[in-house]
């Protein structure tokens, strides 16, 4: 009888134990509460923009193809140019620099940024002309908007340098711009070139522009009333500046000017492989800096594509299209600040 009764007390004091071994486990283990992740709603991504862009204005660019309007061709008449070129960088607080060649005399100045490791954004156009033609629109029409942008963008702070460079002799194959990068001074730091060449042209008629056969793209209407920006697709971060360069406004606090017109349309084409397969885009001031690696863009209304007037005695000051001439002006300034208010290396 004392044996069951101590195996019953036994039995029952083992399961007290694991009772409270069980209890002891249970406590210890930690204490897990649930929590739900609150999410702050984000506010809505608008366009990018940048309030302070400033506005062109028309009267001024169309001044500088007044002042400019004579063949500048022969040694005296491109002579004659840079004076008035130098004269008004000078007069908008700058410092050209004057920059030999054989035959020719390239035009330098250049506004520090805020950033020396941000590297400099280029935005450069020739001067020449053809003997027979006063050039209004090739490449006056360029010309008035490097000063432009001169005039405007002199005590506008920024991370990046500003250079702006005037080629002579692009009319003769380029030899401005080639002499230009072989100085390898020049290509050190440089993010970017923006060229224009011919930026004043257009027609709204339908047909009246005329596309290279196998165009890859889309163009964005059937009449000349466009800006096309030709790029190589290596550097595409450049053509992505224009792209967007019409969501960027002009001072929006500010009532608008009388002057401002709305941006034409922007055509960019990436080419691949250099222009090797496509020879036509390499036709101006843009190509020797493909060649060197350096990101370029040219900024054209499409010359002989679209205008009648292209290297002809013809080509004045009427036949330019004053609302397209100031949109593609702002088109090509909105495009600048945006690169220049970068402080990052630009991508492809």
């Amino acid at each position: 009888m004392n044996r069951w009764i101590w195996l019953i007390l036994l039995v029952l004091i083992t399961a007290v134990v694991v009772s409270c071994s069980g209890f002891i486990k249970q406590q210890r283990e930690p204490l897990v509460i649930e929590t739900m992740r609150v999410v702050k709603p984000q506010p809505k991504m608008e366009p990018q923009q940048l309030v302070n862009t400033p506005q062109v204005s028309a009267t001024k660019l169309f001044n500088h193809v007044e002042r400019l309007n004579f063949i500048r061709y022969t040694p005296s008449e491109r002579s004659r140019t840079r004076a008035y070129i130098t004269t008004e960088l000078k007069r908008l607080g700058w410092k050209p620099k004057l920059e030999r060649f054989t035959d020719g005399v390239n035009i330098l100045a250049e506004r520090q940024g805020t950033n020396k490791e941000a590297g400099a954004i280029l935005v450069a156009a020739h001067y020449d002309t053809v003997y027979i033609s006063p050039g209004a629109d090739d490449n006056a029409s360029g010309i008035a908007v490097v000063l432009e942008i001169a005039r405007l963008l002199r005590t506008h702070p920024t991370p990046r340098t500003l250079q702006l460079v005037l080629f002579d002799r692009e009319e003769a194959g380029l030899i401005g711009s080639r002499a230009f990068v072989t100085n390898k001074a020049h290509l050190q730091n440089l993010n970017g070139v923006i060229v224009m060449d011919m930026v004043g042209f257009a027609c709204h008629t339908a047909g009246c522009q005329k596309y290279p056969a196998g165009l890859p793209i889309t163009p964005p209407s059937n009449q000349g009333d466009f800006v096309a920006v030709v790029g190589d697709i290596e550097h595409s971060s450049l053509l992505s500046a224009f792209q967007t360069s019409q969501m960027i406004s002009s001072t929006a606090k500010n009532k608008k000017s009388k002057e401002e017109s709305p941006l034409p349309p922007v055509l960019t084409l990436p080419i691949p492989f250099k222009g090797l397969l496509t020879p036509d885009v390499l036709r101006s001031d843009h190509a020797p800096f493909w060649y060197q690696g350096v990101g370029a863009v040219l900024v054209t209304d499409t010359a002989n594509l679209r205008t009648p007037h292209y290297h002809q005695p013809s080509d004045v000051i009427g036949t330019i299209d004053r609302k397209f001439f100031t949109g593609a002006a702002q088109v090509v300034l909105n495009a600048t600040v945006k690169l220049l208010e970068s402080s990052d290396r630009l991508k492809n």
